[in-house]
């Protein structure tokens, strides 16, 4: 049999059992209606799991929600919540999404919730993702699931999106981007060049006859790298007057290759000490800390330039 007549068998039955597959790749469901919220739901919301672990049964959650200007036209945006493991409610409910919560006094009832009339749904899709696995509604079958890091979290999502579109091809040819805010600035750029670098499944890509849109991505107050973040913020402090000249300067002088969160010189110590007094832990919102997360990249920097190298638009604010 010629060669080009069995590369084009192999892709049609590659294509027939990827459609197979991925129609229990993706577990989705319309919602009309929320708890704490009065009436229908003046947007298009859809949720549901993507697996990305068969071996660990890993699901991730999602919120979609539709743009409400023209969905077949407008962007479409993956947004990412920090944590490192917090629920992306956050982003949804505190930040871009079209709901809000009513501030008022707690009196034991469901807290109520308001339309967002400045949500960034009125210009784009927004893909609100649980990630990584155990923040939010996301979960493993597998305990062994649960331990990720920085790199295997990545490409998760990288495997979720290929699951996703190939679930929405609607969507494909709209413009995409992705962003995220405090630890998930540190996967954002990550991401998109795991993306850059080929197709997230060329299968998907030959079997629709599509090209996937990525424009670019945009990352608010990101985490870059755990030295280099927190050794910024004496400085950023001083700066801005809300640490004397005195305490700046003993820190300069004598945490000067030292590890932030591990001094060993005591003098640096107790200056750092002083530097963080009155902080103290979040209420719990998020699983920071009591399941196993690897913080396997050190830095993003080299992650910005080479996807900005490439021509992606990029947006850092704070």
């Amino acid at each position: 049999m010629p060669r080009p007549l069995m590369a084009l068998q192999l892709i049609f039955i590659l294509c027939l059992s990827w459609h197979l597959v991925s129609a229990s790749a993706a577990e989705r469901n319309v919602v009309a209606n929320l708890p704490g919220f009065n009436g229908v739901l003046p947007f298009q919301l859809e949720t549901g799991y993507v697996n990305v672990d068969e071996e660990n049964g890993v699901e991730l959650f999602y919120y979609f929600i539709q743009s409400e200007g023209d969905p077949r036209r407008d962007p479409v945006l993956l947004w990412l919540t920090g944590g490192d493991r917090c629920s992306v409610l956050s982003g949804l409910a505190f930040e871009i999404g079209p709901v809000k919560f009513v501030i008022e006094p707690y009196n034991g009832s469901l807290p109520r919730l308001q339309y967002n009339p400045y949500s960034w749904t009125k210009a784009a899709s927004i893909i609100f993702v649980d990630s990584p696995v155990g923040a939010g509604f996301s979960f493993s079958r597998n305990a062994k699931g649960y331990d990720v890091g920085d790199v295997s979290s990545s490409l998760q999502l990288r495997e979720f999106l290929a699951k996703w579109f190939s679930e929405h091809p609607d969507f494909l040819t709209n413009p995409f981007y992705i962003g995220g805010d405090s630890y998930a600035g540190k996967i954002v750029p990550v991401l998109a060049q795991k993306i850059s670098e080929g197709p997230m499944s060329s299968l998907i890509f030959v079997c629709q006859s599509t090209k996937w849109s990525n424009q670019g991505y945009l990352v608010g107050n990101p985490i870059t790298g755990e030295r280099i973040d927190t050794e910024s913020r004496v400085p950023y402090a001083h700066g801005h007057g809300i640490i004397s000249d005195q305490l700046y300067e003993t820190i300069m002088e004598h945490c000067q290759g030292e590890d932030y969160s591990k001094p060993r010189n005591v003098i640096c110590a107790h200056a750092l000490n002083r530097f963080s007094k009155g902080s103290k832990d979040e209420w719990l919102r998020c699983h920071d800390g009591d399941l196993p997360y690897s913080e396997d990249i050190k830095s993003t920097v080299k992650y910005h330039y080479n996807v900005t190298l490439k021509g992606y638009r990029v947006l850092v604010y704070r």
